[in-house]
């Protein structure tokens, strides 16, 4: 891991309301998460993804007596927003809000008060480990004293951060081309809930172990560029994937890459034309895909 044993950091993130006594309901047929039983004041993770499971977006959604607040973590959030228009009928008793933009702060290395509305404890990995919850910042409000002593991260170190968390990025990662569970997003879906856009496609994958590649941390020690769209081969010449995400640092280069499932226990595989030899591991964050409905 990284040298940063503490520090904060802050990224953009989009914030939809939605208020009415069909909120749960409508973000449950709407999401991967199982949201309409949902307790008050819980913070559930979920994929937002088309009929045929790939990917459009992640999102947080905070439960509250009025309705729930859509956090678009990753993914336009207009675009979720005209989505979720499209498919508003009349007789839905929801109202949805106008897209606005607010900030998500990470950290590590400080506890955070027991209780806050502005506390998200979502229980999944946002890049600083699965027991860290984050921090809603809305515009114009100032950082609680004790986020704001934590010193701000550069940006190369909460990119490492993310890159060794697996955590994804748009349209690195996610995109309509991936999945949930090649992503090890398994614990934003749910597959023992009622139906909902795209259910079909996953339970399929988790029923027959259809996962075909898996996002992988890779490290080399080489200066031969490594990036992304760069082919990954085995050391046989066969296929094995592709880098998605690439970082430079001062002892190499690191990233993301999603590696098909016959190349996943190689212990080297080669990168680009140069046949870049790079060393692969599972990230931090990365919960393996469902077999047989486990989930």
């Amino acid at each position: 891991m990284s040298a940063t044993t503490m520090g904060r950091w802050s990224q953009a993130i989009e914030q939809i309301r939605l208020t009415g006594e069909d909120t749960r309901r409508f973000l449950h047929g709407q999401s991967s998460q199982a949201i309409e039983g949902a307790a008050y004041g819980s913070c559930l993770p979920t994929c937002l993804i088309s009929p045929t499971g790939r990917m459009r977006a992640l999102a947080l959604v905070r439960v509250d007596g009025n309705g729930a607040d859509l956090l678009v973590l990753v993914g336009d959030g207009q675009a979720v927003h005209q989505a979720l228009d499209r498919v508003l009928f009349p007789a839905d008793r929801v109202r949805l809000g106008a897209v606005q933009p607010t900030t998500l702060v990470r950290w590590i290395g400080s506890a955070a008060p027991s209780s806050s509305e502005a506390l998200l404890s979502s229980g999944v990995d946002l890049g600083a480990g699965s027991d860290q919850p984050a921090w809603l910042q809305q515009p114009g409000a100032a950082l609680p004293d004790w986020l704001a002593a934590l010193p701000e991260l550069s940006a190369q170190a909460s990119e490492q951060l993310r890159l060794r968390h697996g955590f994804p990025a748009a349209p690195a990662e996610l995109n309509d081309s991936t999945n949930p569970f090649e992503l090890g997003l398994a614990a934003w879906v749910s597959l023992n809930k009622g139906c909902y856009v795209g259910q079909e496609t996953l339970a399929k994958l988790a029923t027959y172990d259809g996962v075909k590649q898996q996002l992988r941390h890779w490290r080399t020690s080489s200066t031969a560029a490594c990036v992304p769209g760069s082919s990954l081969r085995t050391a046989a010449g066969e296929k094995a994937g592709v880098i998605t995400s690439m970082l430079t640092g001062g002892d190499g280069q690191e990233g993301l890459a999603l590696v098909r499932r016959s190349a996943l226990e190689a212990s080297e595989l080669q990168a680009g034309d140069a046949g870049t030899a790079i060393t692969l591991e599972t990230p931090i964050g990365f919960v393996a895909p469902p077999v047989s409905g486990q989930r």
